[in-house]
């Protein structure tokens, strides 16, 4: 009996063969018993096309863009499918989707060219065209890679990349990529590195140095990501894109005068620009001015009413109420087939946040299970494989490693780690603790997560983290540790603490421990059900995947907690649980017994932590500038009707159960 790969390698050849009724045929019985496949439906939407079943084809790429929606050869297809019936418009907008999801789609540009300069576009028929010929230019292990990168196979184009440079070590597209990959995993130094030295042999590369920025952004180190964007604007301060990159990079470095007067400048030359009245609503929002960043965001929506960040910056502003005219508006972008899939993301939860203020809540539901389900497509996040990678460390982070390696790591006290769950108070505790005179609050750093890809190996599939805990020598331990505090050092405002608050370092507080032995761990935790159902209505930036389900949050929730019991076991006295619950109900009593875990004085500014003056950048920022309130408790309860999932999840922790 053939298998599913041996139907599809026959209808492909029955393709490339011209039998294209065969090769329609052979990819229909695939999806018969799998009709998600999306190689299938891929092959089936292209027979489809050459057998001139146009209906059937577009019925068919509708299913394949719902099952992955970031597809670049599905949009491809959709172009040319479009293309072969007349509809010039359609596959010109088609083919952009596709090389935006992937840019190694020769095909596209080159029929894109085509269109354009069909239409009259001469300058963008040009640039595709330079796009085509740049491609064509690559070497074919180049294009593959890129290919396996935006396709999702990342491990498979880090093997061809690291080969191709074996051989041709300073080929700067190669050493760009390899970057794109590490970044993919979690490797932001050897990111940062490759693209360092890229920009060393190229130095007028400007997309070199804009991946370069967004590498050193993402390590945090925001001053050099700075430097870099000054060298760009240097060139040409009349540059919009030049301008723009170097208010972002302002704003990271806390120098929100300059950011604000390069945001003007960017408006000035473009005064509906909505990337950059979005952007400059960010900045106002983390800066507290809450009144001119929505003014700020309204006129990104008004000039462009499908861009959805600007609808969802306003939602996540968690006190903004939208008006009727700006419901019925945002339904009706979500009613348009050609919508862009992060716009109808965005615009999924923002309705979601605008029906549950109205209390209107099916609606509600129906929009954040809308906006959640593209997620998870996107996404292909695996609950049992989360579940096998967080159980790992409890067979591998045992009492005997902990008592061989005892006096190990580096002494340093300066870390007071805050993690958890997304959602479950840490950025409450992390205003309270950075009020104290002696603790700088700094970002949800990704040092520990990092090192922790780093410590799994080069091999495809094969993890060595975090069983290779065992193997590593004292000394290596030690350096670990003094690296992290080196490094996380320009963070920090010159307070002997700082706090780290990762949600997702309680996967990891073994390696912790081992390399910073003396810092401080606090568990951030809250009621399962008002937890995990605030991570669902939430549309993080990325690295929560796990939220965009309700099986998959809860189920995650468990996890959590079942790891947390393992590190009381093993490390006894290590963690200091905080329950959010307990901090409504008595604030100066956890603010105390935060700070005598910590070691420090009380101070009654942790009390006042609403007035103290620092920028916050995540979802809570409004909420943690208002004194202490319970206004999210029980913020699941009407939606009960919706959430058995969860609560089959969590099981017995479900306190309803």
């Amino acid at each position: 009996m053939s298998t599913r790969d041996d139907d599809l390698a026959v209808a492909q050849k029955a393709l490339q063969s011209g039998d294209f009724a065969a090769g329609r045929d052979r990819a229909l019985d695939v999806l018969a018993s799998a009709p998600d496949d999306i190689e299938a439906l891929y092959i089936a939407a292209v027979a489809h096309r050459y057998c001139k079943e146009y209906a059937k084809a577009d019925a068919v790429l509708s299913r394949l863009h719902t099952a992955s929606p970031e597809f670049g050869r599905a949009w491809q297809e959709a172009g040319h499918l479009a293309r072969d019936q007349g509809k010039n418009d359609i596959a010109i907008a088609a083919y952009g989707r596709a090389v935006k999801f992937n840019p190694a789609l020769e095909a596209s540009w080159r029929a894109q060219s085509e269109l354009l300069a069909a239409a009259g576009y001469t300058a963008e028929a040009e640039a595709a065209a330079a796009q085509s010929q740049r491609l064509r230019a690559l070497p074919r292990e180049l294009v593959a890679v890129t290919h396996h990168l935006h396709e999702g196979r990342v491990l498979h184009a880090e093997q061809i990349c690291r080969a191709f440079l074996l051989k041709d070590p300073r080929n700067v597209e190669g050493m760009r990529l390899l970057a794109q990959i590490g970044i993919k995993l979690g490797i932001l130094d050897d990111a940062e590195f490759l693209l360092e030295s890229a920009v060393t042999f190229e130095p007028d590369n400007v997309q070199l140095r804009l991946d370069y920025i967004d590498a050193l952004r993402r390590r945090q180190k925001f001053e050099q990501a700075r430097e870099q964007a000054e060298a760009l604007y240097s060139r040409d301060p009349d540059s919009p894109l030049f301008q723009s990159h170097l208010a972002v990079e302002s704003m990271q470095t806390g120098d929100y005068e300059r950011a604000f007067t390069l945001f003007d400048a960017v408006l000035e030359k473009l005064p509906e620009d909505p990337a950059t009245l979005t952007s400059r609503g960010h900045a106002l929002k983390t800066t507290g001015q809450t009144g001119d960043a929505v003014a700020s965001y309204r006129a990104a929506f008004a000039a462009k009413p499908d861009h959805g960040d600007a609808w969802y910056a306003l939602a996540n502003l968690k006190t903004y109420r939208f008006t009727d005219d700006e419901i019925a508006a945002m339904r009706a972008q979500l009613e348009r087939p050609d919508l862009a899939f992060m716009d109808k993301v965005h615009l999924s939860f923002a309705l979601g946040k605008a029906y549950e203020d109205r209390e209107e809540y099916a609606d509600s539901f129906a929009h954040y299970e809308q906006g959640n389900a593209l997620k998870r497509a996107q996404t292909r996040y695996s609950a049992d494989q989360m579940s096998a990678e967080l159980a790992r460390q409890k067979v591998h982070c045992t009492p005997e490693l902990f008592a061989k390696h005892e006096g190990s790591g580096h002494p340093a006290p300066d870390p007071i780690f805050i993690l958890g769950l997304p959602r479950a108070g840490s950025t409450l505790l992390e205003q309270i603790l950075a009020s104290h005179s002696q603790v700088d609050g700094t970002l949800e750093l990704p040092n520990i997560l990092s090192l922790a890809h780093r410590l799994r190996g080069r091999k495809a599939g094969q993890s060595r983290y975090p069983e290779i805990l065992h193997e590593l020598a004292p000394e290596r331990l030690a350096q670990f540790g003094e690296d992290f505090i080196e490094n996380t050092r320009v963070h920090r405002q010159g307070a002997p603490f700082f706090i780290d608050k990762m949600p997702n370092n309680f996967r990891h507080i073994g390696l912790i421990h081992l390399i910073l032995p003396n810092a401080t761990i606090i568990d951030a935790r809250r009621d399962p059900m008002d937890c995990c159902f605030s991570g669902f209505k939430q549309l993080f930036a990325e690295g929560q995947e796990f939220t965009y389900g309700l099986n998959e949050v809860g189920r995650y929730y468990a996890d959590y907690v079942d790891l947390m019991a393992h590190w009381d076991t093993v490390l006894p006295g290590k963690v200091l649980r905080v329950q959010h619950e307990d901090v409504l109900d008595d604030l100066e009593g956890q603010v105390r017994r935060m700070l005598d875990h910590c070691g420090l004085p009380f101070e009654q500014s942790c009390v006042d932590f609403h007035k103290t003056d620092r920028a916050v950048r995540t979802a809570s920022s409004e909420q943690v500038r208002q004194p202490i309130n319970r206004s999210g408790q029980g913020a699941w309860k009407p939606f009960e009707p919706w959430l058995g999932d969860l609560k089959e999840a969590l099981g017995t922790l479900d306190p309803t159960a």
